[in-house]
């Protein structure tokens, strides 16, 4: 009988743990969605950079205020030194951290203007 009831305990936990591997993916799925959202892509006068893992060419876009460069082909994202952590501190930081930069008049050091 108690053999049966640690079974099913056992069972309790892993569906627990599959629902909540469920939801956080579809948020994770719905934030990427939101973030694709922000990627524009910026009309470049003759400036043909080939991608540096494959024979692709490299297109810009802007993301969060910062100049990046993604390849046509195998989807890679190349960025100059210093924009990466530019990018996740200014995501990270959400709409509070945005505004108090606005307010403030402080931006990265690294951020390119459009």
């Amino acid at each position: 009988m108690t053999d049966e009831k640690d079974k099913f305990g056992e069972t309790m936990k892993l569906v627990e743990r599959a629902q909540e591997d469920i939801y956080f993916a579809e948020r994770e799925r719905d934030l990427i969605a939101k973030l694709k959202g922000k990627l524009q892509k910026v009309a470049k006068a003759a400036v043909h950079l080939r991608c540096p893992k494959c024979p692709g060419q490299l297109e810009t876009y802007t993301f969060q205020g910062y100049v990046l460069d993604r390849c046509d082909q195998c989807g890679g994202i190349w960025m100059d030194k210093g924009e990466l952590e530019g990018v996740v501190r200014k995501v990270s930081r959400g709409p509070l951290g945005e505004w108090m930069d606005k307010l403030t008049g402080t931006e990265t050091k690294f951020m390119k203007k459009e």
